[in-house]
Order: C-alpha cells, then sequence, then structure tokens
C-alpha cells in the first residue's frame, strides 16, 4: 500500500477529538486516513525529544514546567489527557515507531527547539526515512533538515503578514523545498498560481471551518493544515 496524497495534515494530531500532540491522537490521524500527520518537537533537559507545541506544559498539562529544564522523567509523568482519554507526552521516537507500522500516513515534524540534528540523527537510525517530513517558518531550520536527510519532504510555512511571495519563492529554489504552506489570510489566488507555476504543492493553515476550507479548495490550496481532520476529509469526500 501506498502513501495518502489527499492534502489533509493532522494538525497536532486530532486535537478536535483527542488531546493534542498524544498518541491517541495521532492514532485517530491514522485511521481517519489524513496522508500527513504534524507535530511540534523539544529537547528535554537530559536530551530526549518529546512532542509538545509549547516551550512548557501549563496549557496542556495537569503541571506547569519548562521542557528545556526538565528531565524526561519527569515529564513522562504529566497528564496531558482528559477523562474520557488518559495520555501522557510522547517520545518522538513513539510516534515514528507508531507511524512506521503502517503505509499511508506520513509524519511532518516541526523543530520547536534547536534540535534538528537530533531529530535527523533519530530518523536515521529507526530507518524511517521515507515517513518523515519537516515544515517550519525558519527556513534555516528546514535548510538544515534538507541538508541532513535529502529526500525529505519539506514544508515552509509562511507568516500572517505575508506580503510578497517572491522572497518565498526564491528561498525554495535555493534550499530545494516542495512545498508552501501559507496562512489563510495570506491565501490568494494570484499567490497561489505564482507558487503553482514554480512546481510547489500550495497549503493553507490552520483552517477548521468548512466555509474556510472551501475558500482555501477554490483558492488553489491542495494541502490544508487543520485541527479538524474528519470535518476536512468528510467533506472532500462529499466533493
Amino acid at each position: 500500500m501506498s502513501f495518502l496524497h489527499n492534502g489533509v495534515t493532522a494538525h497536532r494530531g486530532n486535537p478536535a477529538e483527542f488531546p493534542e500532540n498524544t498518541l491517541p491522537g495521532f492514532r485517530s490521524g491514522i485511521e481517519l486516513g489524513a496522508d500527513w500527520l504534524e507535530l511540534d518537537v523539544h529537547l528535554t533537559r537530559d536530551g530526549e525529544l518529546v512532542v509538545c507545541h509549547d516551550h512548557t506544559t501549563g496549557r496542556t498539562a495537569d503541571r506547569h514546567l519548562v521542557i528545556a529544564e526538565t528531565t524526561w522523567a519527569e515529564l513522562r509523568g504529566l497528564d496531558f489527557g482528559t477523562p474520557a482519554c488518559p495520555a501522557r507526552m510522547p517520545l518522538l521516537r513513539e510516534v515514528i515507531e507508531l507511524v512506521q507500522s503502517q503505509r499511508r500516513t506520513r509524519l511532518s515534524i516541526q523543530p520547536k527547539a534547536d534540535c534538528v540534528a537530533e531529530t535527523a540523527a533519530l530518523v536515521r537510525r529507526l530507518g524511517a526515512e521515507e515517513w518523515i517530513g519537516f515544515n517550519d517558518g525558519d527556513a534555516r531550520k528546514l535548510a538544515q533538515a534538507r541538508s541532513l536527510l535529502p529526500d525529505a519532504w519539506i514544508f515552509l510555512d509562511t507568516p500572517p503578514g505575508l506580503a510578497d511571495v517572491q522572497p518565498v519563492l526564491a528561498c525554495t529554489r535555493t534550499h530545494r523545498f516542495q512545498a508552501v504552506v501559507m496562512h489563510h489570510s495570506t491565501v490568494t489566488p494570484e499567490r497561489v498560481a505564482s507558487l503553482v507555476a514554480a512546481g510547489l504543492e500550495v497549503g493553507a493553515w490552520t483552517v477548521n471551518e468548512p466555509a474556510a476550507m472551501r475558500a482555501m479548495l477554490q483558492a488553489g490550496a491542495t494541502r490544508l493544515y487543520t485541527d479538524f481532520p474528519r470535518r476536512f476529509l468528510d467533506l472532500l469526500n462529499k466533493g
């Protein structure tokens, strides 16, 4: 079975239905049929790669800790779940191994800390190159990922204030990035067309409402980062 290509990036797993950036959410994204999962990675004080969006745990767990100042042994005891869905912070290794158990959905990694080299080393150690891509707004991190994993799929995320796509095009040409994911507020048919003409896949982040999903598709975006992968898949299936 080959990897899916439906343009559905399950942003932080499936946070509409499960705690974000946890194994239950990532399993759900795979089961629903998203072609990519997206997650965020930090380094603990003792050098473990862990999955969490924020630099601290207070928003999503039962204690407020700074990840870079905390050991994995301390972080693994935190509660990131809900009464209906127990969950803890996963190691990046655990999510990669989950993704490697199937061949439909791939994994896009956003390195929130200075951890691209450590992430690439883990990917190579697990033999997971086929399953892995990277996304970020920092072209330097993505260029480092490209140099360490030359065949990885790279998504350049652009900011809400994007005024001109020409520098974006120059960046993607220089570093051989394959995709650009624009903030939804900056997506226009003209911008999408210029990116597509350069051979790039074009997406939008983060798009959760059906009307906004339709607007992005009508503008020509073919990938959406969404907290509601089930909703987006249903919309695509209905045509």
